[in-house]
């Protein structure tokens, strides 16, 4: 494929969505339209959201001039997802809904690219031994795995940057994939979408105060998330012959090298929901206590620096499991796999930012400090 073809659809997408935000922007102060923080909020001001309409008519354009190179039509199947769940994050944004109605969204949405032959997944190709996949089992993990890896990608959008920086991460590994394999249809929708999250990382880390900035709000986490998930079902449904000729690992470690790329999103959204179900409250229930609020409320870093070491492991893991994926086999792949959420889990647990925890932690300090000023009044009294 002629290199030109990339430059022209990562150019033309960061072209557009750096011309278009600030229109955006103007629109949303217009019509007040702004995202008001909240007690649970890493923003002090009232901000622009609907960053995320921009991906949404760049993808679009994208889609037309990109059907040509698809092989089963998946241009055609990828509109109506992207319309349903621009619309529900749209009105989220702007009204808030149910955790419960963007879910029956999300399945609506994946049910329209679960039924393009393209994405079937026929074969785990050994992994742990399992090579045929019945129908209504792809259905079943097919669905479960995209609304997962939404929801996952919706909920570390907490902070400035991490969501387009980790984005940038998974679609630069996917673009690599793809390439290899000669499937130019997500090789270049890959670069379309990196183009509009680079284009937007800079209105999303702009100062607090400035007149540029915006967050991309539910309208951009949901198709951002939506495209991710695509791109793993179709990742996870190669077929055996291009995976083994040009890939850099071994075919059945496919599955755990999809977790490897996906395990920022994943490990924060299991972790969160974990802590919340263990405290008796809905795993949709909003908290402080994502992987993300820990670095910043625990160990003071900015959002930048944040997203940064975030998106860092994400690039790193995924390296270090490419390479181990070229030889090992899937149980030393699991072992490691294992060990690591092990430990981070115990890391973070560590530091529950949990608003219980927070409150727990506040009472102590005050009866610390209440102690302290006794043992103090003890000692003047002495004195005198």
């Amino acid at each position: 494929m002629p290199i030109y073809y990339a430059i022209f659809f990562f150019v033309g997408a960061y072209i557009i969505t750096y011309l278009t935000i600030p229109k955006i922007i103007k629109l949303v102060e217009y019509k007040n339209l702004m995202d008001n923080p909240t007690k649970r909020s890493s923003h002090i001001c009232n901000t622009p959201t609907l960053g995320g309409a921009s991906f949404f008519y760049t993808l679009i354009l994208a889609l037309f001039f990109l059907k040509a190179w698809g092989n089963h039509d998946e241009a055609i199947y990828f509109i109506p997802g992207l319309t349903i769940l621009f619309i529900v994050g749209l009105k989220d944004d702007l009204l808030v809904l149910s955790p419960y109605t963007k879910l029956v969204a999300q399945l609506l949405s994946v049910t329209f690219i679960l039924s393009n032959d393209s994405f079937m997944i026929h074969s785990l190709n050994g992994f742990f031994g399992i090579y045929d996949v019945p129908i209504y089992l792809y259905y079943f993990i097919g669905a479960f795995m995209m609304v997962t890896i939404i929801n996952a990608y919706n909920l570390i959008d907490g902070i400035d940057g991490l969501a387009a920086m980790v984005g940038i991460v998974i679609l630069i590994i996917y673009a690599t994939i793809f390439y290899m394999t000669n499937d130019y249809f997500y090789f270049l929708l890959s670069l379309t979408l990196n183009g509009c999250l680079i284009a937007f990382l800079k209105f999303n880390l702009a100062p607090i105060d400035s007149n540029k900035k915006i967050f991309m709000g539910d309208t951009g986490s949901l198709i951002v998330g939506f495209i991710i998930s695509v791109l793993t079902l179709k990742f996870l449904a190669l077929s055996p012959d291009s995976a083994k000729q040009n890939l850099p690992f071994l075919i059945e470690n496919i599955p755990l090298i999809a977790i490897s790329i996906l395990i920022v999103p994943l490990f924060d959204t299991a972790r969160v929901f974990t802590i919340r179900l263990a405290s008796k409250r809905s795993p949709f229930s909003a908290d402080r206590n994502h992987t993300h609020h820990i670095l910043i409320d625990y160990f003071k870093m900015s959002h930048r620096k944040a997203s940064l070491i975030i998106g860092g492991f994400n690039l790193i893991f995924v390296y270090l499991f490419i390479i181990l994926g070229s030889s090992s086999y899937n149980s030393w792949l699991i072992t490691i796999l294992v060990i690591t959420v092990i430990l981070l889990g115990y890391f973070f647990y560590k530091y529950d930012y949990s608003f219980a925890n927070i409150k727990r932690k506040i009472r102590f300090r005050k009866k610390v400090d209440v102690v302290k000023e006794k043992g103090k009044n003890i000692i003047r009294k002495k004195d005198k």
